[in-house]
């Protein structure tokens, strides 16, 4: 039953409600005329993205940690891994080794995407490294007295070949064309030799004698593919020193692909870095020999296989180097070997400077033989002049053996102490044989 209001309550409830009304009408009105970003300032972020670039990294295959903020993002990817950031932004990420595209992706609800991409300085460590033959390291005695040397931290690296002088590939390789030629030979398995020498802390750099190639050059010829061996003027194969067939051709988009297929798939196994040898046109007259669709000179041509080779060999997660002649800082056509075109696309030029390769008075040096310090050193500052401002390093190839003059301790330290002080801390010694001096190196 409803009661009745007098008429004075009925007043004063009017004025009531009319100023509720009054009021409340003010409020839409006022949020209606407002700015409609006003309105969603105080609930939407801006979109941000800082990153923290990691630190320098000595191995490709190293993992790397990215930091960063991002802030209004509705989606993060750090090297294309899904990342929830926390309250504030921070992310924190580990990924397995550095890519060459990896990037940080933060987007907004809006569809606004901001993009960094990481960037980490990639630098080759020092190298005290000793050459080792597929055979060598198959062999329990011989692989053992590198390793004591290595556990004594007398080297830090051991250069392991892939394919050797005769195109032999000392391990099970799958490259369709190595099987296909018979140069998968298994001698050694790659993945516990790495397991080994990684697990002890030291660095393998696989090397790949690129043109020389006894076993594709012979199967190429006999397999109807004329075209990827170098050949003579008559129309044959090219004969030398080497062999009746011993040099596969540069210019060949399929020899290119073999070697650069060998070098990813090592990569991918886990060698740290790949060295190039015989990286270059046999020595003797140009006019004896005939590169069957070579468009450029010989040494454009080789400079421009280590560019198609480098990207790839980046990505598979491995630095790029090559092995070249000691001449060729002065004379570059004699084997198509120009050092600052080479350079471009390298980490580091590897020249073999044994004093026993070069004549007498080279580098106004009387004997090199008998003089390695100043041989060493002298043809060493010509190569640091040959790669400024390439970004590439030089650590040379020394001599641990004797050819004219015996060498012993002495003369490999005089050859190591001359790179040093030309500035370079690194080296490579060369011994076919896999004999070494142990004692002409200081133990760590």
């Amino acid at each position: 039953m409803l009661k009745r209001v007098p008429a004075a309550g009925r007043g004063r409830l009017a004025v009531v409600a009319a100023v509720v009304v009054i009021v409340v009408a003010g409020v839409i009105i006022g949020f209606l005329r407002a700015d409609p970003a006003a309105r969603t300032a105080a609930a939407v972020i801006p979109l941000a993205l800082e990153v923290n670039q990691p630190e320098a990294v000595t191995s490709l295959h190293a993992p790397i940690t990215v930091r960063g903020t991002a802030t209004g993002a509705k989606s993060l990817t750090v090297g294309g891994q899904p990342v929830t950031p926390a309250a504030d932004g921070g992310f924190q990420v580990t990924l397995p080794r550095l890519t060459s595209d990896a990037a940080v992706v933060a987007t907004d609800a809006d569809g606004k995407t901001l993009t960094r991409p990481i960037t980490v300085r990639a630098e080759v460590p020092r190298i005290r490294a000793v050459h080792v033959t597929a055979y060598a390291w198959a062999y329990e005695p011989m692989r053992e007295d590198v390793l004591n040397m290595a556990r004594e931290g007398r080297i830090d690296t051991v250069q392991l070949d892939i394919k050797d002088e005769d195109g032999v590939v000392g391990y099970d390789s799958q490259v369709p064309l190595a099987r296909d030629a018979g140069a998968s030979a298994g001698i050694y398995n790659a993945t516990e030799a790495l397991k080994t020498l990684h697990d002890m802390g030291i660095r393998v750099v696989g090397r790949i004698v690129a043109f020389r190639d006894r076993t594709m050059a012979e199967w190429a010829w006999h397999a109807g593919h004329p075209d990827w061996v170098i050949q003579n003027p008559g129309g044959g194969p090219y004969a030398s020193h080497y062999g009746a067939i011993a040099f596969t051709n540069f210019a060949s988009a399929e020899m290119r692909r073999y070697n650069i297929d060998l070098a990813t798939e090592a990569a991918g196994l886990g060698f740290d870095e790949i060295m190039y040898d015989y990286i270059r046109r046999p020595d003797g007259p140009l006019s004896s020999m005939v590169f069957p669709g070579l468009t450029d000179t010989p040494a454009n041509s080789i400079a421009e296989f280590l560019r198609e080779s480098r990207d790839p060999v980046r990505a598979a997660g491995a630095f790029q180097s090559a092995a070249v002649f000691g001449i060729a800082a002065t004379r570059p056509e004699e084997i198509a070997q120009d050092i600052p075109l080479m350079a471009r696309h390298l980490d580091y030029v590897a020249p073999m400077l044994y004093p026993s390769h070069w004549n007498a008075g080279e580098y106004d040096v009387a004997s090199p033989n008998s003089q390695p310090y100043d041989i060493v050193f002298r043809s060493l500052q010509d190569f640091q002049r040959q790669v400024e401002g390439t970004g590439a390093k030089v650590i040379p190839w020394l001599q641990d053996f004797s050819l004219g003059v015996n060498y012993g301790d002495a003369q490999v330290r005089a050859q190591v102490d001359a790179a040093a002080a030309v500035g370079i801390p690194s080296f490579f010694l060369w011994n076919a044989a896999v004999r070494y001096h142990s004692g002409a190196l200081d133990p760590a």
